[in-house]
């Protein structure tokens, strides 16, 4: 009865954002008043019936109940805990439930807390929110019902054992937060097109969702590229995958629109942008959603190969973002132009990222997109790292330049004779890392532009600390230093790793050692080991780095049976400097092993700056969400005090 109790839960929450939507179109209208008030109610219910629903699902996965066709599928009785919960999501009909719950949940609690909008406006947020939900909802009950019974209970088929990884049951909740985040933009983007309210105030009230979505997408992105590196075994960080892309156009587009939504609470500017960016980044959400789960990819991430699943989705699309498009186009007029800056100014530094940023998106949307095109016409082309490593760079490193530059300038308007000096330390610091990397290093053009950059930013990350009391200053310019230093460090990882990496392809004896860069690396030993789940031929490895003190590597290569399949699991050792990457594979007739091998220099940094980018992010949206705090209390005390001398 579990399963009956989670679907008719699901049932109910679907119908409540019907009714949540009927209340906020009726509301709108005049003498609507009353219906609107159910708008609130409405949606607190349907977050907590839709979480109801998808805790009855952890739990048949859980206790592994079987004659749930979903639970059959991807669990079995045994595997570890863990990846019997994370199998609720690890499939296509479990992780349209976490969407949709975790947006139900999103939707409940702007309900429940955010008063400082008008209340038509909120009330169009809220139905703009119910009518993305109740789409989502209609999708699962009628084409991916994860509650489906069987009629008799079998073994069961596992989990995919590329994703039986604790890695899995930390990546794909985060990421989706990020883009249900960006629901929520899209929501009050719509909501203010409705009712005409693109001010200041909507734009403090949108900026904590958005910062919120985009901490949570640069989390998931970097935990999902640390798992692939690892997991799959093939050495790489990032592949430009179409899977990858689906993931980073809707960060690209969110940190486009967190600029644009800062300068319009802050300054009364970039009004249109906002709102535009708003819509953007949500399509893109909906456009990674459709390449996952339309089944025209084939990839450990695409989970859905019916194509009927694809065609509800591309109408969802169609529907939500063709609808908003519209809107915009309708409305876009009547939205206020807002405060002139000049060119030279902090703004005018964002408008140029803003649209660097757009640019980038725009060719990372074709080079996904143009190969499921060609291949509709029976034309096979395979775009990757050469189309995309160099195109980005036009348009990222000129970014980068504004990026190091744009802090150090006043809002409004600013001369250049006032920031002479820290440009110049800043160029000076650029030319001395490009010269002494040219003569030293010898490395690629994009390299050695890379690691030039690098510099750059993470100097300039810290000028707008200079001649500034550190105590006092506010949280969010911590959280702006400290996210612009994580990508100057992220930068530096990924272009050491693309320079110097040294990699090893043998086929070795036991007793064999082998030379990767500073590291000897010897065969001691492959040995039969056996898991919960899978058996496995695991090589001991010796590795010593500079004829230093020696480590033992265990890389296996895995077998499982429930689903039977053979994957690499590689092993790390990890340094200051860097990481020694092993990989083991097949032995061959002479009774060697097929090693891969590669030293890694500082390629570690590609990860620790994501998380400082996020780190930043988070110091950003707790001084926000204090600032606004106090704002609230401090408006309140107001309120009271002329009320009381108002009896008086």
């Amino acid at each position: 009865m579990i399963a009956e109790f989670g679907l008719a839960a699901l049932w109910l929450a679907a119908a409540l954002a019907a009714l949540q939507l009927i209340a906020a179109v009726l509301g709108q209208r005049k003498g609507g008043e009353t219906l609107a008030l159910l708008v609130r109610p409405a949606a607190v219910a349907q977050a907590l019936l839709c979480g109801l629903a998808f805790l009855m699902l952890l739990w048949v996965f859980a206790r592994t109940d079987l004659s749930v066709l979903l639970v059959a599928e991807n669990s079995n009785a045994q595997s570890p805990l863990i990846f019997k919960i994370a199998g609720a999501w690890g499939n296509h009909e479990g992780s349209m439930l976490l969407w949709v719950t975790i947006m139900a949940a999103a939707g409940g609690l702007i309900a429940l807390i955010e008063r400082r909008l008008p209340e038509r406006t909120m009330s169009a947020t809220l139905g703009a929110q119910a009518f993305v939900t109740f789409g989502f909802y209609t999708f699962i009950l009628f084409a991916s019902n994860p509650f489906n019974r069987l009629a008799s209970a079998p073994q069961g088929g596992g989990l995919n054992p590329l994703l039986q990884d604790p890695g899995l049951a930390f990546h794909p909740p985060t990421l989706y937060c990020g883009y249900v985040g960006l629901s929520i933009a899209f929501s009050f983007a719509v909501g203010a097109l409705l009712t005409r309210q693109v001010t200041p105030e909507f734009a403090r009230v949108m900026r904590p969702w958005i910062l919120g979505a985009w901490i949570f997408l640069t989390i998931g992105i970097t935990a999902g590229s640390y798992w692939s590196y690892y997991e799959l075994g093939w050495g790489g960080w990032w592949f430009w995958d179409p899977v990858e892309n689906a993931s980073l156009m809707p960060w690209l587009a969110a940190t486009a629109l967190f600029h644009s939504v800062s300068v319009l609470a802050s300054r009364d500017a970039l009004r249109t942008w906002t709102i535009m960016l708003g819509v953007v980044a949500f399509s893109m959400s909906m456009i990674g959603t459709f390449l996952v789960r339309s089944g025209i990819l084939t990839s450990v991430h695409a989970f859905a190969v019916d194509p009927t699943r694809g065609m509800f989705i591309l109408v969802l699309l169609a529907i939500n973002i063709g609808g908003a498009l519209a809107l915009f186009a309708v409305r876009a007029g009547t939205i206020a132009e807002g405060e002139r800056f000049s060119a030279l100014s902090r703004e005018g530094a964002l408008v140029i990222n803003n649209v660097t940023l757009s640019a980038v998106l725009g060719i990372v949307l074709l080079g996904t997109l143009y190969p499921l095109v060609t291949e509709a016409f029976g034309v096979r082309v395979s775009v990757g790292p050469p189309y995309f490593n160099p195109v980005s760079a036009i348009f990222v490193f000129p970014m980068l330049v504004v990026l190091a530059v744009g802090p150090l300038l006043r809002w409004r308007g600013d001369r250049l004779a006032r920031i002479k000096t820290p440009a110049i330390a800043v160029a000076a610091v650029g030319l001395a890392a490009l010269l002494a990397l040219w003569l030293i290093a010898g490395i690629a053009f994009l390299e050695l532009l890379g690691l030039t950059l690098a510099a750059v930013v993470a100097v300039a990350a810290f000028l707008p600390l200079r001649g500034r009391s550190l105590k006092r200053l506010p949280l969010p310019v911590w959280g702006m230093c400290v996210a612009h230093f994580g990508i100057a460090v992220a930068l530096f990882g990924m272009s050491v790793d693309s320079a110097f990496t040294v990699e090893t392809l043998t086929a070795a004896s036991v007793g064999q050692t082998i030379d990767v860069g500073p590291w000897k690396v010897r065969l001691d030993a492959v040995e039969p080991v056996a898991g919960p789940n899978w058996t496995a031929l695991s090589g001991r490895l010796s590795a010593s780095y500079h004829g230093g003190a020696e480590h033992e590597l265990t890389p296996m290569s895995r077998t499982f049976w429930a689903p039977p399949q053979t994957t690499s699991e590689s092993a790390l050792l990890t340094r200051w400097n860097g990481q020694l990457y092993t990989v083991i594979g097949e032995g061959t007739p002479d009774g060697r092993w097929q090693l891969r091998l590669w030293w890694k220099p500082f390629v570690t940094c590609i990860w620790l700056g994501g998380f400082l980018i996020a780190l930043g992010g988070f110091l950003a949206l707790v001084g926000r969400v204090s600032v606004d705090v106090r704002r609230r209390v401090a408006t309140r005390k107001i309120a009271a005090r002329r009320a009381e001398m108002a009896a008086v």
